[in-house]
């Protein structure tokens, strides 16, 4: 990399399954390459998909919005989640209401950048 090159991020941001395809859609037309990875965790241990994407520095507070515009968050009700049902208490399912969605964005300096 030369001194003249221009400043790169490594974003990598974590979103539910249910944006990917939206976000992944909205990208592409604003001329963001990506790599999408299937992953999974957090507490309702659901599906996630997992963006990486390379972009000038320049391009970060527009790729930030695409994101916040794609990734909202939204309520869910799911059931309460009893680990052992021991008792009669225990077998009554009481819903709980969550927030889901959004996203979680890092964004890293990058380094070196080489496209070979």
């Amino acid at each position: 990399m030369t001194e003249e090159s221009p400043k790169m991020k490594m974003v990598v941001a974590i979103v539910n399954d249910s944006d990917a395809a939206s976000l992944q859609s909205n990208l592409n037309k604003a001329r963001f390459q990506t790599t999408k990875l299937s992953s999974s965790g957090g507490f309702l241990r659901e599906g996630n998909t997992t963006f990486l994407i390379g972009t000038e520095a320049k391009y970060l507070d527009e790729l930030i919005e695409i994101l916040q515009d794609n990734c909202q968050h939204r309520d869910k009700t799911v059931p309460s989640m009893s680990p052992v049902a021991n008792t009669l208490e225990d077998h009554y399912s009481f819903p709980m209401h969550v927030e889901v969605g959004g996203a979680t964005v890092f964004v890293v300096d990058v380094e070196e950048f080489y496209k070979i």
